[in-house]
């Protein structure tokens, strides 16, 4: 077994990992089957990020000490536990008591399969094709998930739990699947002892010392949330604009396709645009994705959500790309997990107040609201991080 097969079982595994049957139907299980308004759902999806939040450093600290192969492993065994605590859940607590072990498991993935992805192609000099790489590894993410939702309404409309006992069998495979990774040879040489004085000292560097890391998060925290919070929302907007329930799992799969196009197409696009064409281009998708939503109340208008994912499949590749370059060796799923966290903190901020505006004015004022916050609050951050691609980071990474 060579380290080069990590990389296909790195594929392998991210298709599994966002196979996720019960997502293109899940806020019409939340809503129809357990009861919930649109307020409970975002306030259940709240928890969800503050699970994920409160273990998303640790876990990428541990990941940095422990090994990448041991945090996926545990990660499969917490999904395994929480699709099947979702097969028994009948109230907002019993979802959320499942939401919780989900959200630990995505912490403990969070970073540590980009990491390993960096460190396998690292061990075999060519991590300068990273971005390539990771834009494939998102791609196969997101074709695992088109797959897991084309059938996924004809499935929940046979029997509402069939999407949920599907799940438990493909985290069965990915836990097998990651017991069978390697790790690289520099990284199994003696780690340095695991302590909360150098995981603060990381997170300083991150967050105050180097403004090209700092920035960089900053950016990706926000960009993921304007592609994150649609998710809960685009299928009550459909409901309501009479998408038939049968169409429910092709568009899911198709915006999930949009991901995985636009994932490979990222490092293409870059080479071309260069950081400030795409940081513009990501930025208009934004605004024109949530205007769109806001004024068409069609049944084609879910249409304006595939601008969206497409931002999300471009600023994927490009922004974790530049993180894991400014990372200093042995705190790259450090970095990547303080991202996901900065993320998590926005949307434990946000998502209430976008439940309880929904619920009271209407998905059509909220995603017109969204548009212009989106682009009053990206703006200042994307020229923020543009400049500081243009001086030298504080201090000097090894």
């Amino acid at each position: 077994m060579t380290l080069t097969s990590n990389i296909r079982k790195l594929y392998a595994f991210s298709f599994l990992k966002m196979a996720l049957f019960p997502m293109a139907i899940i806020t019409l299980f939340w809503k129809d089957h357990i009861g919930l308004s649109l307020s409970e759902i975002l306030l259940l999806q709240a928890i969800f990020s503050l699970a994920t939040l409160l273990m998303e450093y640790p876990s990428g600290y541990l990941s940095d000490r422990l090994g990448y192969r041991l945090t996926l492993s545990l990660a499969s065994l917490l999904g395994i536990a929480g699709w099947s605590w979702y097969t028994v859940a009948g109230s907002f607590a019993g979802v959320l008591g499942a939401e919780i072990l989900l959200g630990i498991s995505y912490a403990f993935i969070s970073g540590a399969d980009s990491a390993l992805l960096f460190e396998t192609l690292k061990a075999d000099g060519q991590e300068e094709h990273y971005a390539r790489y990771d834009g494939r590894m998102t791609g196969y993410a997101q074709f695992g998930e088109a797959a897991g939702a084309i059938f996924a309404g004809t499935l929940y409309a046979f029997a509402p739990l069939t999407p949920f006992f599907l799940q438990i069998a493909v985290w069965g495979l990915a836990f097998v699947l990651t017991r069978t990774l390697q790790e690289p040879p520099h990284l199994r040489q003696g780690a340095p002892a695991a302590g909360l004085s150098e995981a603060i000292q990381i997170s300083r560097h991150a967050l105050l010392e180097n403004h090209r890391l700092r920035y960089g998060i900053a950016l990706a925290g926000l960009l993921g949330l304007a592609s994150f919070i649609p998710v809960w929302l685009i299928q009550p907007a459909m409901q309501l604009n009479a998408v038939p329930l049968a169409w429910f799992g092709p568009v899911w799969a198709g915006a999930n396709l949009t991901v995985a196009l636009f994932s490979l197409l990222s490092h293409r696009l870059s080479f071309h645009l260069g950081h400030r064409g795409m940081i513009i281009l990501c930025l208009c998708l934004v605004v024109v994705g949530y205007a769109g939503l806001g004024l068409v109340e069609s049944v084609w208008g879910f249409v304006f959500y595939y601008l969206l994912t497409a931002m999300r499949g471009l600023q994927g590749p490009l922004l974790r790309h530049h993180l894991q370059k400014e990372s200093r060796p042995g705190t790259r799923a450090s970095i990547l997990s303080l991202k996901s966290l900065v993320f998590r903190l926005l949307f434990v901020a946000s998502s209430p107040l976008v439940g309880r505006l929904a619920d009271s004015q209407g998905l059509s004022t909220t995603f017109l609201v969204l548009a212009a916050a989106f682009a009053l609050v990206l703006l200042p951050f994307a020229i923020l991080f543009l400049r500081s691609q243009t001086t030298p980071p504080a201090t000097v990474n090894d």
